[in-house]
């Protein structure tokens, strides 16, 4: 029965997928409703994005000092354990998993709400494609954002750490930015945008997915929120396997 109702759900998702890309009835109100999504969903996402980004540089690069420190290990492995670990997951991964909270229920519930006070129908019953004009901006929006999110993630949690070589002993400024300099590779640059791109359009998708399709009321509206989270962080953990096991070969 749970493999029936997932396949189902998958096919609908698909469906769904279908008449959200198609070709826009208006491309100057698409693109008027793309740039207002992208100011909600990327441009409000800054703070938090900046915020969490500080804090978590500073608190690897403390953990990689106190859990590698030994006279075998070069000074300068902190910087580098640090650039890898932002590089690799946390700038895409991790990043995508906290915005899949803020981003992927605000989606939800959006489009939820908007299909509980039968907004939606009254779209479809003008002959919009009511799912290709809610739902393609926020999906464009946010993923043409997303590498910006990401390399401000990058940035801001190098100088987390930066910040942390400044103010404390653990670490000397000149040791940790030879660290990050160290042995560098650019694709790896690369590879956290891609995956960050492809969990952006997981985030949008999902979210839309569950919201356009909720029944009942406001107490159903929020559970859609809810699922699309979960669903979405899911989705998240096993693309960064298979992009991972793609990628870094």
């Amino acid at each position: 029965m749970l493999l029936t109702n997932s396949l189902a759900t998958f096919g609908r998702y698909c469906m769904f997928l279908r008449r959200v890309f198609s070709i826009p009835d208006r491309f100057s109100e698409f693109g008027r409703r793309t740039v207002a999504e992208v100011a909600k969903l990327g441009i409000d996402s800054i703070p938090l994005v900046l915020i969490i980004s500080v804090f978590i540089g500073a608190v690897i690069a403390i953990q990689m000092q106190l859990n590698i420190a030994s006279p075998l290990i070069p000074a300068y492995s902190v910087g580098l354990a640090t650039r890898e670990i932002i590089l690799l997951e946390f700038s895409n991964s991790i990043l995508c998993l906290i915005l899949a909270g803020k981003v992927g229920s605000n989606i939800a519930s959006e489009i939820g709400t908007m299909r509980v006070t039968e907004q939606i129908d009254a779209l479809d019953i003008m002959g919009v494609n009511s799912a290709n004009f809610l739902v393609l901006p926020k999906v464009v929006g946010f993923v043409a954002f997303m590498p910006v999110l990401a390399v401000l993630c990058m940035v801001t949690s190098l100088v987390g750490g930066y910040l942390v070589a400044v103010f404390t002993d653990l670490i000397t400024v000149s040791r940790y930015v030879y660290g990050l300099q160290a042995f560098f590779q650019e694709w790896y640059v690369w590879y956290g945008l891609i995956k960050a791109l492809v969990f952006a359009f997981i985030i949008a998708t999902t979210a839309s997915f569950y919201g356009y399709y909720v029944k009942g009321g406001a107490l159903e509206v929020g559970k859609s929120s809810t699922n699309a989270v979960v669903t979405s962080s899911v989705f998240i953990l096993l693309f960064d396997v298979i992009l991972t096991k793609l990628l870094l070969q």
